[in-house]
């Protein structure tokens, strides 16, 4: 793997920890459960195993399918036969995923110019990946909370 993306994989492998670490215990009934306005457990782990995927997609220098397509408009859905050990796999194996197109990645094409959505807005291979990360860790960050505070209201 290239080293300047070493830090994105270090990222990656952190919050599957957390989040692995995290979801061990946490009530089924609560994975969609709204909390003061906030985005619902489910939505992080349906959006983190999304939004990992697209990013990755389009480094790659493609588009996105209809498969990947029709998840999206899926993300923030209240699943009710949605299981967290199947929402958290689901992220664990696009952690893998991510982590085996970083080790193909070659630093020559890190400043390659990527266009994102319809719209092509412009990035570049690195810049993807590095927003991969970043905005992975900001959801996590995010999970932990609302899964913590959720966990507390309904321990007693």
């Amino acid at each position: 793997m290239p080293s300047l993306l070493q830090p994105v994989a270090h990222a990656l492998l952190q919050a599957r920890e957390e989040i692995n670490e995290l979801m061990t215990n946490f009530p089924e009934e609560l994975l969609f459960t709204p909390l003061y306005g906030m985005a619902s457990v489910g939505f992080h782990l349906q959006h983190l195993n999304g939004v990992l995927d697209r990013l990755f997609t389009y480094a790659a220098g493609n588009s996105l399918t209809k498969e990947q397509l029709d998840y999206l408009q899926f993300e923030g859905k209240t699943n009710p036969s949605a299981k967290i050990i199947d929402l958290v796999n689901a992220f664990n194996g696009q952690v893998d995923k991510a982590l085996v197109q970083l080790q193909a990645t070659s630093e020559n094409t890190l400043i390659e110019f990527r266009g994102v959505g319809r719209a092509q807005l412009p990035s570049t291979v690195i810049g993807l990946y590095v927003h991969a990360a970043e905005h992975t860790m900001r959801h996590v960050g995010q999970l932990l909370i609302t899964a913590r505070v959720m966990k507390d209201l309904n321990s007693g």
